[in-house]
């Protein structure tokens, strides 16, 4: 049962404690805390004790006794809104009706955050730097003790010209529930595979999950990321030519599971359609139409004493077009973290060190704010730093430094942004 403090009861019925000086049980001596508050609640009749003249505060409270305690409540005119949605069912029994609006009260939360963010990115990159806002609103409603909904409204307000574009989207729109002892998406959601390296947007489709110490997930759906991602090749007839990265059709299942303090993970994803790398031929001719993508994944990762983790992950991708050339279609993630920012701890803060190897079949729509997206394969480093400046407000900045696997490119970004949560 949900803590309730006895004060917040009192404080419901709107009279003062100095009006009920007697003390009306023999086991509250005066200088106890909630002295004033238990007088005022005997006085008005709320709460009456045990027959010996004793309240028994340290005795173990059940439903049907706190039931009572905000019936009484209710009859003396006290607004007890929330305290009647959560013992709505005991009520019922009692013979005390609430309404049905009073039993939802909690029914849809609204939360939100605001970023600022601001990347610098070397010249060899397009845009050279970005400045932007972004606000979410996020709503959240129980359909019923198994199913809720969710969605997110975006608003995007670009700085780099005079008059700040601005765009408004509905993002994200989706249901959890359970189907027996299975876990149940489906909708536009945020999809995440091998931990972004492979995968990090928005997604339409449905997924289900099953057990807790080895879990089991598998889904279905498109990929429609709300910027797709570009590639631009720099060598042979195709320097400067761009493509996009999007998918008709995505399955993919992942299985993992945790042995002590380490953690395991394996998952299989299967692009179809992928209009990219098709068009470079093995002897640099174009090559048109789109082709699937097939990527495989195991990974592992370690804490310590709750601070510092190592993780590792391997990709291979599989597919028809890296016959066209010989390109790298396998690679690695290595990962270093210590501690971590926490939005409701000021004060709090972390670090974060990435190796990437990482073939241009290994992934679709990569999780970082570097440009790995724009190039054919790559390698590099990030590090990350982010600090909590005040309850709910998280600083981070990254640095990447990159260098493309197929070409000839390099790529440094700093970027940086400003969360407020709510």
């Amino acid at each position: 049962m949900k803590k309730v403090s006895i004060f917040a009861i009192a404080m419901a019925l709107g009279v003062t404690a100095s009006a009920y000086a007697a003390n009306p049980f023999s086991d509250v001596p005066a200088g106890h805390w909630a002295y004033d508050s238990i007088n005022k609640l005997a006085a008005a009749g709320v709460i009456e004790g045990y027959g010996d003249s004793t309240f028994g505060g340290d005795k173990l409270m059940t439903r049907y006794e706190m039931a009572q305690i905000v019936a009484k409540a209710m009859a003396k005119g006290a607004n007890v809104d929330k305290l009647a949605a959560e013992f709505a069912d005991e009520l019922d029994n009692l013979g005390v009706r609430v309404a049905n609006l009073e039993k939802k009260a909690d029914n849809v939360k609204i939360t939100g955050e605001v970023r600022y963010h601001y990347a610098d990115n070397d010249e060899d990159v397009d845009p050279g730097y970005t400045t932007k806002l972004r606000s979410r609103i996020w709503l959240n409603g129980a359909v019923n003790e198994d199913w809720t909904y969710t969605a997110m409204i975006q608003n995007e307000q670009d700085f780099r010209n005079d008059t700040g574009d601005e765009d408004t989207k509905f993002q994200r729109a989706y249901v959890n529930g359970k189907l027996g002892g299975v876990a149940v998406q489906g909708g536009r959601y945020n999809l995440k595979l091998a931990d972004g390296n492979v995968y990090d947007e928005r997604f339409d489709g449905i997924q289900a999950s099953y057990g807790k110490d080895v879990k089991v997930t598998a889904g279905y759906g498109k990929a429609t990321p709300s910027t797709p991602t570009t590639h631009k090749f720099t060598e042979g007839t195709l320097n400067g030519s761009t493509l996009k990265d999007t998918s008709d059709e995505v399955w993919y299942g992942e299985v993992s599971g945790k042995i002590s303090k380490l953690g395991l993970k394996a998952g299989y994803y299967s692009f179809s359609d992928v209009e990219s790398f098709s068009n470079y031929g093995k002897d640099n001719e174009a090559k048109s139409g789109s082709d699937d993508l097939d990527i495989w994944a195991v990974g592992a990762n370690y804490n310590f004493d709750n601070n510092v983790e190592l993780g590792f992950t391997y990709l291979k991708g599989e597919d028809s077009y890296a016959t066209y050339k010989d390109i790298d279609d396998d690679g690695y993630i290595a990962t270093v973290s210590y501690k971590g920012a926490k939005a409701a701890n000021p004060g709090s803060w972390g670090l974060t060190a990435n190796y990437y190897d990482q073939g241009a079949t290994t992934y679709v729509n990569h999780t970082m704010n570097g440009f790995a997206d724009k190039m054919w394969g790559f390698k590099g480093y990030s590090v990350t730093a982010n600090y909590t400046f005040a309850k709910n407000i998280v600083g981070q900045v990254e640095w990447y430094d990159l260098e493309e696997k197929e070409g000839d490119r390099d790529s440094q970004t700093l970027w940086s942004q400003l969360l407020f949560t709510f």
